[in-house]
């Protein structure tokens, strides 16, 4: 039994004193946004018919927290929310700022009244069909959810033999602030994404010596990412989740696009990749056929899980260890949407799965009212 389980157990919520709303909305960044917008845009006011409630202390979703080094200039698959371009954006300034200063405006132009800083701490059955979601803000009773709350909150770290014995410092990449705090080090870098390049070239002008290290060897992609490539990727995503298996990483399937900076850092050696170390030793990483390489930090560029613990207690996970999906729709439970969640963690994608999720509700809370009145 989790944690959230056994408070389950232990606490009984009294539902008379909870808000009531027609859908509560968890998460305020780009999957989170355009859910509202188009709740907004389609009849449903905030406050009264619907809720978002965020944890993050201000507008910009996770962009709010990237490194300062990641400017808006350097990102990769920023897309516009619906209904209101980004224009104008300085592409030498930070990210967090660019995106979290759009995002305030956005939700201030359509009004969409996010409640923050507000903790979910748990989403479970409640009386007569609703759903009731637990916060530090109090609790809402709800005729559906959708759950926007993205990865950024759930980094991955990877178990290797030894780690605990490293005496140098690990870092995830939601810990990374830049990089001169590397300055004459000697650093590992772990995991095969955008961020782990990333990393590297911000690095390695700064350390003493860098090393790649992934568990595949990567692939750059040559050809321009177009809609074809990108909707077979959602695909091959969309085909695990329809199954009940956690979703898999996009970048797994599209590749590394190949630009004029990652082609210097190859040629420069910065992007030389090596193999998967089998053990972690106080003063580096090994591997079984004997290669050593000494490190001051390892870097894990591991990438994120979702960020859905909240909702262990409507016991939504497959055998296969993740949430079996029609579309944005938890396939248990139609009450449910998961939107930047497998298919739709794209900001694009998160856009899409919106629309989707409040099409799907509007029908659901239709066939409702259809059946009450019969």
């Amino acid at each position: 039994m989790n944690d959230i389980e056994s408070r389950d157990a232990a606490q009984q919520v009294d539902e008379d004193v909870a808000q009531q709303v027609d859908v509560v909305v968890i998460g305020a960044g780009q999957a989170g946004l355009s859910s509202a917008y188009h709740l907004r845009r389609t009849g449903f006011e905030p406050d009264r018919d619907f809720v978002v409630l965020d944890h993050s202390p201000r507008p910009g979703g996770a962009w709010q927290f990237r490194w300062p080094t990641l400017t808006y200039g350097k990102v990769h698959g920023m897309h516009a929310l619906p209904g209101m371009e980004l224009t104008g954006a300085d592409p030498s300034r930070p990210s967090s700022e660019v995106i979290g200063a759009y995002f305030d405006t956005y939700e201030r132009t359509f009004d969409l009244r996010v409640r923050r800083p507000v903790d979910v701490h748990a989403v479970r059955e409640g009386e007569a069909g609703r759903v009731l979601v637990e916060t530090s803000a109090g609790n809402w009773s709800t005729r559906a959810v959708i759950n926007a709350t993205g990865t950024w909150g759930r980094p991955f770290w990877p178990r290797y033999p030894g780690q605990e014995t490293f005496r140098g410092r690990q870092l995830h990449t939601a810990q990374y602030r830049g990089p001169q705090e590397f300055t004459g080090q000697r650093v590992i870098v772990v995991g095969g994404g955008a961020s782990g390049t990333q990393h590297l070239m911000e690095i390695a002008p700064h350390a003493a010596a860098t090393s790649w290290v992934t568990r595949r060897p990567p692939i750059f992609r040559e050809e321009p990412f177009d809609e074809n490539v990108g909707r077979a990727a959602v695909a091959l995503v969309e085909e695990r989740v329809r199954q009940g298996l956690p979703p898999g990483s996009v970048v797994s399937v599209t590749g590394l696009p190949l630009s004029d900076a990652i082609r210097k850092a190859r040629a420069d050696g910065v992007l030389d990749r090596l193999p998967m170390f089998d053990r972690i030793t106080p003063d580096g990483v090994e591997w079984d056929d004997g290669r050593h390489i000494d490190a001051d930090v390892i870097l894990w560029a591991t990438g994120f899980r979702a960020a859905i613990d909240h909702l262990a207690p409507l016991r939504l996970r497959e055998p296969g260890g993740g949430i079996r999906m029609e579309g944005t729709r938890v396939a248990a439970d139609p009450r449910l949407h998961l939107v930047g969640y497998g298919p739709s963690a794209s900001t694009i994608g998160a856009n899409r799965a919106g629309r989707a999720a409040v099409r799907d509700i509007r029908r659901l809370l239709a066939q409702e009212a259809v059946d009450v009145a019969a």
